[in-house]
């Protein structure tokens, strides 16, 4: 999750309730772009799309359902069918061990039903606190942030957080922020999915520029 290699500047504290206003307004009713229909098909969205695109979990996760369409069966099933449904999807060797693991533990540790708790949806395979943070921000609305390469990005260059790491990162935009976490966590994704990309940013598009701490290839005209 490395920035460019510059040093770290801070952004100025009063400029901070400022910057979490222009993203609630302009990201007021964000949302994943992953595609689920209940607690178990987002659990299982969130933990193919790490370390690959939403757009590409999409593509392969209507054959998956189908073939699997709760926890239940996800249990039942062979791994190597698992594997054939999302071998397009990065790591599916690892991802299709955890999803049958993950099954089998909810089945049998929790009677089949989904946790909705931070703690307990850790302790399932494949299932660190990221995953778990985003399944609780984007299914139940919790005040939880959860850090993904867009959100240490976008929080990086707006001099939010100078953590070396996600879980870090997390805590201080936690502390920082306080509330709303669920919304400003979707409102950077996408932020920094479409506009403050890692490889030629947006800059004349942004609405928070006058914040931005490296200025990115921004020139003005």
């Amino acid at each position: 999750m490395a920035e460019q290699k510059r040093a770290f500047k801070k952004c100025k504290k009063k400029d901070i309730p400022v910057i979490k206003a222009l993203f609630l307004e302009q990201y007021a009713h964000a949302k994943t772009e992953l595609i689920y229909h209940n607690l178990y098909e987002l659990l299982v969205c969130v933990m193919l799309s790490a370390q690959c695109t939403d757009r590409r979990v999409n593509i392969v996760t209507p054959a998956l359902f189908k073939a699997y369409p709760d926890v239940a069966s996800l249990a039942a099933a062979n791994e190597d069918d698992i594997k054939e449904l999302i071998k397009s999807v990065s790591f599916f060797n690892n991802k299709a061990k955890h999803l049958k693991a993950m099954a089998n533990q909810v089945m049998n540790e929790f009677c089949g039903s989904i946790p909705t708790t931070q703690e307990e949806l850790k302790t399932l395979a494949g299932v660190g606190q990221k995953t778990a943070n985003v399944v609780l921000i984007e299914f139940l609305e919790q005040n939880y942030m959860a850090v993904d390469t867009h959100v240490f990005r976008v929080s990086h260059r707006l001099g939010l957080s100078g953590a070396k790491s996600a879980k870090q990162t997390e805590k201080e935009l936690t502390d920082i922020f306080k509330t709303q976490l669920d919304t400003l966590h979707q409102a950077f994704v996408l932020f920094g999915r479409y506009t403050c990309k890692a490889l030629k940013p947006l800059c004349k598009e942004c609405f928070v520029s006058a914040f931005c701490q490296n200025k990115c290839n921004f020139k003005p005209a």
